[in-house]
């Protein structure tokens, strides 16, 4: 995907959205913060943070326009809540920590291999995939431990 201008202005245009200001914001959001995963809730709270006065219905539909447009992806994990990602055209699988929600990006050559071939051994045409491994983070272990 094509950089942003610091502005996201650019990257609104280009997905067929006019610049409003919650959309700049948003999008602001997902270039600046880490972690990259973010729900509508964690970036409605850094908009509450920053003095914002955009409210979380207008983030949950700013949050559905940058999908749509596709310069967000959602991704949806069995910890029950949507999380948001930059939409930067490569394919990645996830690491869930199933203690604190955190997700990690991960991607491995061998494994991509291995679902590409398991999906043609059974004459399978597969159009995408989405891999997602659930655990506990070292910060969790950590935790647990003591």
């Amino acid at each position: 995907m094509a950089k942003f201008r610091s502005d996201g202005t650019g990257a609104l245009q280009r997905g067929g959205l006019k610049a409003t200001t919650p959309r700049i914001k948003v999008l602001e959001i997902f270039q600046r913060t880490e972690p990259r995963h973010l729900s509508a809730e964690d970036v409605y709270k850094v908009l509450v943070n920053e003095g914002s006065q955009i409210g979380l219905a207008t983030v949950y539909r700013v949050l559905m326009q940058l999908v749509q447009a596709g310069l967000l992806t959602r991704c949806r994990f069995e910890i029950g809540k949507a999380v948001f990602e930059l939409n930067r055209g490569t394919h990645h699988d996830h690491l869930v920590c199933l203690g604190c929600g955190r997700v990690d990006e991960f991607y491995d050559a061998e494994i991509e291999a291995r679902q590409r071939e398991a999906a043609r051994a059974i004459g399978f045409g597969l159009q995408e995939h989405a891999l997602a491994l659930y655990g506990l983070c070292f910060s969790c272990i950590s935790s647990e431990r003591r």
